[in-house]
C-alpha cells in the first residue's frame, strides 16, 4: 500500500520530489500507538486533526489506524520541530526513519549495474518497460504473447503477456504489478518473474512444468499513467491521473475501484483523498480493463495474485468485511506455506492472513473482487520492505526481493496445479 499526499483546503499540495526535480526536505516518521486509541484520547479532535495533516505512508489515511498498530507518515521539514513536540506533549512513542528524503530518493538508483536500456536489476522507466514487452515477446514467441487489453485515461495501451507454451483449454494464473504509482518495486518483480521464466524454461524442473501445463497472464504495469508520473514530476504520488467534474483534484485509488463491497470501508468518496473509490465500481478506464479481461477468462483463470508494496505481508480475502473466505483454512495454510518458502533465501520475515484483520479494512479491492468471481486462489503480496525505506526501496534490493518471491510464487503455482477445480 502507498503513501499519501497532503490535502490542503484548495486541493492537493505536491512535492515535488522526482529525481533530478527540486526537492523540499522531508521527514519520514515511524510512530507506535501501543497505548493511545483515538476514541480515548482526552482531546480527540485536536489528534484527529493532527493525523489528518500527515502524508501517510501506511496504514493509507487516518480512517485505517487501528489500537496498538504503528503508523508510518511524512512531514514537510518545516514541521518536525511541531510534529515532535506534538508527539512528546501525547507520550506517542516515535522513531524518525528518514531525516531527510531528498538523499534517500537519490540512494535508491544505487544499482551497480550500468545498462542504458531495460534492466531487470535497476528500475524502468514506462517507455522503458512498454518497449520490453514488445522484444521479450518477439524474441521469445513458442513462450511470450504480447496483447493489448485496453487503454488508461491519458491514453497509454495497457499490455499484458501471455507467458506459457502454446496448448488448448489450459488453467492460468493471472499476475498484475504496479496498481500503486509509488510502488516501483512491484513492476520491478512483474518483468523479473517474466524473466525467470524465459530463462529457466527447459533448464529447472518447476518453471517447465509450470509453464507446459498452464499458462501466466502477466500485466507489469496497470496505472501506467500514475507511474509515468511518479518518474516525471512527484515521486510520491498513488492514484492514477484521472480527472473529475467538479474536482481539482487528481486520480482514483484503483485498488479501492473495484466492486466489491464498493466503498463501504477504509475508502473515501472525497476525489482529493489518497482512498478515493472513484464515482463508481469500476470508474476507471484501468479497472475496467483489468475486470473485462479476467471476466472474459475466468473459465481457466484458477488464482489472481496482485503485487504491491511496503509491508513484508501475504494476504488473501476478505478486506472489505472481516467475514472469512469459505476456503479460509486452505488459504490460510498455503499462505503460511508460501512464506515459510519465502523465508528459506534471506531470512524475509512475512505475515500472513486476512486482508481486514491483517493490515486493514479496505473495500473495492482486486483480490476480493476476483475471488468473490470465483477465482478461488486470490492473494495480495506486499513486498520489502517494513518501513526503513519504504516505497524508496533500493535498486540494489531488487534482486533479493524478486528471487525470494519467486519462491512463494512458485509454490503457490504448484499448489493450484495440484488443486484444479
Amino acid at each position: 500500500m502507498a503513501a499519501v499526499t497532503i490535502h490542503s483546503a484548495f486541493g492537493v499540495q505536491e512535492n515535488k520530489i522526482c529525481q533530478g526535480c527540486p526537492g523540499s526536505h522531508i521527514s519520514v516518521i515511524h510512530t507506535a500507538l501501543m497505548m493511545i486509541h483515538p476514541l480515548n484520547y482526552r482531546c480527540p479532535i485536536q489528534y484527529v486533526l493532527f493525523l489528518i495533516q500527515m502524508d501517510f505512508w501506511k496504514p493509507d489515511s487516518v480512517t485505517q489506524i487501528k489500537p496498538h498498530s504503528t503508523v508510518d507518515f511524512r512531514i514537510k521539514a518545516e514541521d518536525t520541530i511541531a510534529v515532535e513536540d506534538f508527539l512528546g506533549q501525547n507520550r506517542l512513542r516515535y522513531e524518525v526513519l528518514i531525516s531527510n528524503l531528498r538523499p534517500m530518493l537519490e540512494a535508491q538508483f544505487d544499482s551497480r549495474v550500468r545498462a542504458t536500456g531495460h534492466s531487470y536489476e535497476k528500475y524502468n522507466q514506462w517507455e522503458t518497460i512498454e518497449a520490453w514487452t514488445e522484444q521479450v515477446a518477439s524474441e521469445n514467441p513458442d513462450l511470450i504473447s504480447r496483447s493489448a487489453i485496453g487503454t488508461t485515461f491519458l491514453g497509454n495501451t495497457i499490455y499484458l503477456l501471455k507467458v506459457g507454451k502454446p496448448g488448448s483449454d489450459k488453467p492460468a494464473i493471472f499476475m498484475d504489478c504496479g496498481f500503486h504509482a509509488r510502488e516501483w518495486i512491484s513492476p520491478a518483480f512483474c518483468q523479473w518473474f517474466v524473466r525467470e521464466a524465459v530463462r529457466t524454461y527447459g533448464h529447472e524442473i518447476h518453471m517447465t512444468e509450470f509453464l507446459d501445463k498452464l499458462d501466466f497472464y502477466v500485466l507489469p504495469v496497470v496505472n501506467i499513467d500514475g507511474y509515468i508520473y511518479t518518474w516525471t514530476t512527484n515521486r510520491m504520488w498513488r492514484k492514477t491521473r484521472s480527472t473529475k467534474a467538479g474536482s481539482t483534484c487528481i486520480g482514483t485509488d484503483l485498488n479501492r475501484n473495484f466492486d466489491a463491497g464498493w466503498c463501504l470501508i477504509g475508502a473515501s468518496t472525497n476525489p482529493c483523498d489518497e482512498t478515493y473509490c472513484g464515482s463508481a465500481a469500476e470508474s476507471e478506464k484501468e479497472t475496467k480493463a483489468v475486470a473485462n479481461f479476467i471476466r472474459s477468462h475466468l473459465s481457466s483463470i484458477k488464482a489472481y495474485l496482485t503485487i504491491h508494496s511496503y509491508s513484508q505481508m501475504m494476504l488473501y480475502p476478505y478486506s472489505y468485511d472481516y467475514k472469512l473466505p469459505k476456503n479460509n483454512v486452505e488459504l490460510n495454510a498455503l499462505a503460511k506455506a508460501a512464506v515459510k518458502e519465502l523465508a528459506t533465501l534471506h531470512g524475509t520475515a512475512y505475515t500472513y492472513g486476512p486482508g481486514a484483520s491483517t493490515i486493514y479494512p479496505a473495500a473495492g479491492g482486486s483480490d476480493d473482487w476476483a475471488y468473490d468471481q470465483g477465482i478461488q486462489y486470490s492473494f495480495t503480496f506486499e513486498l520489502r520492505d517494513k518501513g526503513r525505506y519504504g516505497f524508496l526501496l533500493p535498486e540494489s534490493q531488487i534482486q533479493p526481493t524478486c528471487e525470494e518471491t519467486m519462491l512463494a510464487i512458485k509454490h503457490v503455482t504448484s499448489y493450484v496445479l495440484e488443486h484444479l477445480y
